[in-house]
C-alpha cells in the first residue's frame, strides 16, 4: 500500500456507512472498504410499507457497488464482518479473510429485541430487513389463501393479525396491515367472509408511541381505531406460539401472524468487538463519534449510543446519516493531524404515519406538533431527504406518494403476487 493511503473499513451498508463513505470517496488518499452481508442498503423506514403491498421490495433495496459506481476509491465487499479488534485494527470476515484498516466505523445497525420473551424469537416475525418484509407479506397472502379455500380457518386464528409493540414500527404496521386487510383484501379475495380479519397491536405501555407527547399518543390510538385496530395497552405478551399469543393477563390469542416491533437491540458484532456496551447492547461513543480508548475506531447508528446533552440520541434514520457524514469528516481531519470536532444534530424531529392521510409529527428541537396532512407532508420530506442523500431515485418514491395519497384502493392482486415467495405450509391439522 501506498504510504500516503489511509485505509477506512467500513462495517455496514446502512444510513451511517453509506454517508460515511459517500464523504470520504474521491478524497485524496482516501481508500475504503465497505463490508456488506447483504450488498444493498435497505430503507428500513419503509419496510412495513413492503410488507404489506404499498411498495415492491426494488422501491426500498439500492444495490451498493452501483451507488458506488464510478467511485474507485470506494470498494464494496459483500461479506460479513464477524470479528473485530480496535487494538490490531483489524476485522476478521466469515470467510477467514483477516482485514488491516487505519480507521475502523462500526455501523451495522440493529436486530430484533425479543426481550427473552418464550417463544418469540421462533414463531414472531421481524420487521428490520427487506427479507423479513418479504416474510411478512408472503403469510398475509398464503394466510388470506388458505382461508378463501377454507373459511372455517377464521376460528384458528387465521387472519387474526397481532402486532406487538406500540412505539413507531408497530403503529405503522398496524396502520397499513388493518388498511390492507380492510380495504384491499376484499377486493383481492372476495371468497372470504367481510370483517374476518383484525388487526391487535398489543404493547406493555399505557399509551402509544412513547417518544412523542401524550397527545401524540392519544390521536395515533384514535387513528387506529377508526381503521378498526383493537388495542390492548397496558399488558406484556407473556408468549408466543405458532398458533397462539398469550398475554400476561392470561388472554389467549389465536393467530398465526405476529409481527414484533417490540423493541431493538445493536447488531451482534457490537459484542463481538469486545467494546462497553450500554443500553441496548449499543456502544457507547464520545461526542465525536470515537470509541472510548480507541481514537481510530468509530461506532454510528443504530450500533452505537451517542450522546446528547445528557441524554443519547434516538434510533433514527436522520441520525445515523448525519452521524455518517460527521464521522467522514472527522477522519479527513484526523488524517490532517487535526483534532476531531464533537457531533452537531440537526434536529428534524420524530414522527410517525398511522394510515392514509394520517400522521404525527414533533417538528424541530422544540418538538411543535402538527398531525394530519401538514405531518404526512413533513414524513413525505423527510423521508426524500433520506433517500435523496443516499443518491436514490425519487421519481419512484413520490410517484408512490401521490398515488398512496390520491388513490385509496391501488393495491392489486398483481402488486401481491410478487408476495408468494417460498414458505412451510402450515399445518392447520397439528399445534405449531
Amino acid at each position: 500500500m501506498d504510504a500516503k493511503t489511509t485505509k477506512v473499513a467500513i462495517v455496514g451498508g446502512g444510513f451511517a456507512g453509506v454517508a460515511c463513505a459517500k464523504r470520504l470517496a474521491g478524497e485524496p488518499g482516501i481508500n475504503v472498504e465497505l463490508f456488506d452481508r447483504a450488498g444493498y442498503h435497505q430503507f428500513q423506514p419503509l419496510l412495513y410499507q413492503v410488507a404489506t403491498a404499498e411498495l415492491t421490495f426494488e422501491d426500498i433495496r439500492f444495490d451498493l457497488a452501483r451507488l458506488f459506481h464510478g467511485k474507485d476509491a470506494v470498494r464494496v465487499r459483500r461479506a460479513e464482518v464477524v470479528g473485530v479488534d480496535p487494538d490490531a485494527m483489524t476485522l476478521s470476515l466469515d470467510g477467514g479473510e483477516t482485514v488491516a484498516a487505519d480507521y475502523i466505523v462500526l455501523a451495522a445497525g440493529a436486530r430484533p429485541n425479543f426481550f427473552h420473551t418464550p417463544g418469540a424469537a421462533e414463531h414472531a416475525f421481524p420487521l428490520y430487513s427487506v427479507e423479513d418484509a418479504r416474510h411478512v407479506r408472503g403469510r398475509i397472502v398464503q394466510l388470506f389463501d388458505d382461508v378463501s379455500a377454507k373459511p372455517e380457518l377464521i376460528e384458528d386464528g387465521a387472519l387474526t393479525f397481532v402486532i406487538v409493540g406500540g412505539g413507531p414500527t408497530g403503529v405503522e404496521t398496524a396502520g397499513a396491515l388493518s388498511e390492507l386487510v380492510h380495504d384491499v383484501m376484499p377486493h383481492v379475495y372476495p371468497d372470504v367472509p367481510p370483517g374476518a380479519a383484525q388487526v391487535i397491536l398489543v404493547d406493555l405501555g399505557h399509551s402509544l408511541l412513547s417518544g412523542f407527547s401524550d397527545e401524540a399518543g392519544s390521536y395515533a390510538a384514535r387513528q387506529l381505531q377508526r381503521r378498526g385496530v383493537k388495542l390492548r395497552l397496558g399488558v406484556p405478551v407473556k408468549q408466543v406460539d405458532a398458533d397462539q399469543v398469550e398475554l400476561g393477563d392470561g388472554t389467549v390469542l389465536k393467530t398465526r401472524l405476529v409481527v414484533w416491533g417490540g423493541g431493538e437491540q445493536a447488531a451482534e458484532i457490537a459484542g463481538a468487538a469486545g467494546l462497553a456496551q450500554g443500553r441496548g447492547g449499543r456502544i457507547d461513543v464520545e461526542p465525536d463519534l470515537t470509541v472510548p480508548g480507541h481514537p481510530k475506531v468509530f461506532a454510528l447508528g443504530d450500533l452505537a449510543n451517542i450522546p446528547y446533552g445528557d441524554e443519547v440520541l434516538p434510533q433514527l434514520g436522520s441520525v445515523a446519516q448525519q452521524a455518517g457524514r460527521w464521522a467522514g469528516e472527522n477522519i479527513l481531519l484526523l488524517t490532517k493531524g487535526q483534532p476531531a470536532r464533537p457531533f452537531h444534530y440537526r434536529d428534524k424531529g420524530i414522527m410517525a404515519m398511522i394510515g392514509r392521510k394520517a400522521a404525527v409529527a414533533e417538528m424541530g428541537a422544540h418538538r411543535h406538533e402538527i398531525q394530519g396532512r401538514v405531518a404526512f407532508a413533513a414524513w413525505l420530506g423527510v423521508h426524500a431527504e433520506l433517500l435523496g442523500n443516499i443518491g436514490a431515485e425519487l421519481k419512484a418514491f413520490l410517484a408512490w406518494a401521490e398515488d398512496f395519497y390520491v388513490r385509496p384502493h391501488h393495491r392489486t392482486a398483481s402488486l401481491l403476487e410478487p408476495s408468494r415467495i417460498d414458505m412451510p405450509r402450515i399445518d392447520w391439522n397439528q399445534k405449531g
